[in-house]
């Protein structure tokens, strides 16, 4: 079972390829790579058109390599009976090879796009940057049809998913060789995507999201030794008299994680237990007893009597995880935690994340995230659709939600109960939250349809009451059997 899937720069795609051109004869990678596009589109024509042969295809073909890709591959639609027009934004770069071999087949060259079934977006690759220039853009915006991008849609930054100006949004993309960052940063611009192997051997990535199945099967569950002590206790000290609702969701969101112990502690010990009564209680982080974790800060307030249980967990030896309420009063005081020799995950949304470092984030929220773990020695959970875990001196994990139904008010208390609770089990800082953000993620999809195809916005309940069945099918992919 592949416990990864690695995102690979445009730097690091280069390098690999010039390897391969050291094993294999000039021109297969292109071919495998044109082959591989071909296919993808000829399964796409089937299934919005019910066929291939007869169908029409238009190529958006730029100067570079990637347009070399999509006048191969039009030349092997073209005798697969597929009409193939191919528009060229640059005529005097285009790629010989691959415009001749088009012509060949009887595909044919045009100033306009026409009324095709489906586009290719061979517009710029991986050494692109930049949003379109104005006349690639114009073709674009008046397109009318599924667009299917090689490598990547062009006009989004290949190593960072940054989006400037105009930009492809396709519906589906062909990765060539490898999955690059802007696969993951940038997924709704990509569509669906389908990777096709050309023989790189790659590194060890640096960016990777953890594969819902390994996340499956290293969920903390009980075995035949444990009770609810060996589970994993975590200890929860969140909401107040102005925000009850966040020590709810929060405190629910460790109880539902796994099956320890959760002792609370604050003023929302009556709203808490309301809904809750399997937890353990207080009003004062003194009196909680032994936990293996802490959660601080949903709803938690920033006055003096806040900063004072915030200072007493940071003071112990466990790890602890903050939020909301918690990452203001670090703003004001990041010496508070700078120095903490215990695990301790912050988990900023972009607002949060500015006020921590004195800055945006800025167009590379990988690097930006990187950065203040590197410097505050801690792991940075940054919260978007696509989340980024980082931790110092090791590859950046980040979660790709597969659409923004977690964006609601509370959705954070349950995110942070759930990274609490892993942490609690004897979990890494990094897996917690990485798998935290899956799980997260996917109860919000969950909830969101109900059991059905059409999606409605959901709010933080719902969230946090389909994070059972989230786990069930996490759990569920690393025993395909059951």
């Amino acid at each position: 079972m592949s416990t990864q899937r690695g995102y690979f720069t445009a730097d690091e795609v280069r390098a690999a390829e010039a390897e391969l051109f050291t094993r294999v004869p000039d021109g297969v990678p292109m071919q495998r790579a044109a082959h591989g596009l071909a296919t993808v589109v000829a399964g796409e024509l089937r299934v919005r058109t019910g066929g291939v042969a007869g169908r029409s295809v238009t190529l958006l073909v730029g100067s570079g390599d990637n347009g070399g890709d999509a006048l191969w591959a039009g030349s092997m639609l073209r005798r697969r009976g597929v009409a193939v027009t191919a528009v060229l934004l640059n005529p005097d770069r285009a790629h010989a090879k691959g415009l001749a071999a088009l012509r060949k087949a009887g595909g044919r060259v045009r100033d306009e796009v026409g009324a095709p079934d489906l586009v290719i977006d061979g517009i710029v690759g991986i050494s692109g940057h930049g949003a379109l220039r104005p006349d690639a853009a114009e073709l674009v915006a008046a397109l009318e049809v599924p667009i299917v991008a090689a490598d990547l849609p062009s006009g989004v930054d290949p190593d960072t998913g940054a989006i400037t100006g105009p930009a492809v949004r396709a519906a589906v993309t062909v990765a060539f060789g490898a999955y690059k960052p802007v696969h993951v940063l940038a997924a709704p611009h990509c569509g669906r995507i389908e990777l096709v192997p050309i023989g790189l051997q790659l590194p060890e990535p640096k960016l990777a999201a953890p594969a819902p199945a390994s996340i499956g099967a290293s969920w903390p569950v009980p075995d035949e030794h444990d009770d609810k002590y060996t589970q994993g206790v975590t200890g929860v000290c969140a909401g107040s008299a102005d925000y009850p609702g966040a020590a709810v969701l929060c405190t629910g969101a460790a109880v539902l994680a796994t099956s320890g112990m959760v002792r609370y502690a604050g003023t929302g010990s009556a709203d808490v237990l309301a809904e809750f009564p399997e937890v353990i209680a207080t009003q004062h982080v003194s009196e909680v007893g032994r936990v293996q974790a802490w959660v601080f800060g949903p709803g938690a307030g920033t006055d003096a009597d806040a900063r004072k249980r915030l200072t007493e967990i940071l003071a112990t030896d466990l790890p602890v995880v903050v939020d909301a309420d918690g990452l203001t009063m670090l703003a004001a005081e990041p010496e508070l935690v700078r120095g903490r020799s215990a695990p301790t995950v912050l988990t900023p949304h972009a607002g949060e994340f500015a006020r921590l470092t004195g800055a945006e984030i800025g167009a590379d929220r990988v690097a930006a995230a990187r950065a203040l773990a590197e410097d505050w020695r801690l792991t940075v959970l940054l919260k978007g659709r696509a989340t980024v875990v980082a931790t110092p001196d090791a590859p950046v994990l980040v979660n790709e939600a597969g659409a923004s139904w977690a964006a609601t008010a509370g959705a954070g208390d349950v995110l942070s109960g759930i990274i609490g609770a892993l942490l609690a089990a004897g979990h890494t800082p990094a897996w917690a939250a990485a798998s935290a953000a899956r799980a997260h993620s996917l109860a919000a999809n969950l909830a969101a349809h109900e059991g059905h195809p059409e999606a409605a916005p959901i709010s933080a309940t719902p969230l946090l009451h389909h994070l059972r069945p989230a786990i069930r099918t996490l759990r569920s992919l690393a025993r395909p059997e059951l």
